[in-house]
């Protein structure tokens, strides 16, 4: 299952890049915001949707999912474990350091 999703997840991937690619500018410039174009929108006029935004959208809602799909699939199957699963501490044994030696008291004449 994982590898079906991981699968369709990469070809979607690819298919949100080519389409991306693939649409023209919406000529929004920045004149745009302050009125450039003679439109009251920010980013220029909102025409009808294209089969490339609409393709661009799908293909969108289908990365998020699969991308959520893939990491609740990764988180269940790995669980709460630490990196540090299988090592074992080193068996060294070390020794508290020894006192310094006290100075000795200073000689009377």
């Amino acid at each position: 299952m994982v590898i079906l999703i991981t699968i369709v997840h990469i070809i979607v991937c690819f298919f949100l890049i080519i389409v991306v690619l693939l649409q023209s500018g919406k000529s929004g410039d920045i004149a745009a915001a302050f009125g450039g174009m003679g439109s009251q929108t920010a980013f220029g006029p909102r025409g009808a949707a294209t089969a490339l935004s609409k393709a661009t959208t799908w293909s969108a809602i289908i990365f998020m999912v699969t991308s959520i799909t893939l990491s609740i699939f990764v988180s269940r199957r790995t669980g709460p474990n630490s990196v540090f699963r299988g090592v074992t501490p080193s068996q060294t044994k070390s020794q508290p350091a020894a006192p310094a030696n006290p100075p000795a008291p200073p000689q009377q004449k």
